[in-house]
């Protein structure tokens, strides 16, 4: 059986619409899959990377094909009501339910169909209030003596860090057996990967982090 971390941000369409698309996508394979959310605003900022959504044309594009993925896939995705936001609370209040960095499938899929199904607004107080309701028979306890959320916000930043020291620069993510695989499109790579399509022993794969630029770094 062939263990994959999935890294998620809940401001990611793409994180939705692949964890829907995963079953599927490996069904038949036998694998078993822990989500581990993180801060994507911190792995981009490692890599200087403003995101599609600090390019006015690529913002506009990811969302028209963020929803357009969600119809063709039959999976269902309704822009929230204000996009990009500030995901650390709903991060914060997944990992409430972990103990050491995981959340399981409910939580996860809880999450995101909140911000993703609706098209509500994810950080309104009432419908937060109604998502920790939900979300509630899963909170592990604070140690005795911490300061609330304390190991939530523990558990983010040891989830960022670990996803970053591996390669993650971006959401969703999958690492197995020491490769990185990124987005919604990258599925069915993963796919072949683990059911031991022979492109990946040979050298190609270590071959392209070799590969030199053509284009010299700018002097500042």
């Amino acid at each position: 059986m062939k263990h994959i971390v999935f890294y998620l941000d809940f401001v990611s369409p793409y994180a939705w619409l692949a964890f829907e698309r995963l079953p599927q996508v490996l069904e038949g394979v036998s694998h078993s899959v822990e989500y581990r959310p993180v801060l994507l605003g911190a792995l981009l900022q490692r890599h200087g990377n403003p995101g599609p959504a600090g390019i006015a044309p690529k913002r506009d594009w990811t969302y028209r094909h963020a929803e357009w993925l969600g119809h063709a896939l039959g999976t269902g995705l309704d822009m929230p009501a204000r996009h990009p936001f500030n995901p650390l609370p709903l991060l914060r209040q997944s990992l409430a339910c972990s103990a050491d960095g995981a959340i399981n499938r409910f939580v996860a899929g809880t999450v995101l169909r909140h911000v993703w199904q609706g098209g509500g607004d994810a950080l309104d107080p009432a419908r937060l209030e109604l998502l920790a309701g939900a979300l509630a028979p899963q909170v592990v306890p604070d140690e005795p003596g911490a300061a609330p959320g304390a190991g939530a916000k523990a558990l983010l930043r040891a989830n960022t860090d670990a996803a970053a020291a591996q390669g993650v620069f971006g959401v969703p993510a999958f690492a197995v057996e020491g490769r990185v695989f990124w987005g919604l499109d990258g599925l069915p790579m993963l796919r072949a990967c683990l059911e031991g399509d022979p492109w990946f022993d040979g050298p190609r794969w270590d071959a392209a982090a070799g590969l030199p630029s053509g284009i010299q770094a700018t002097p500042p």
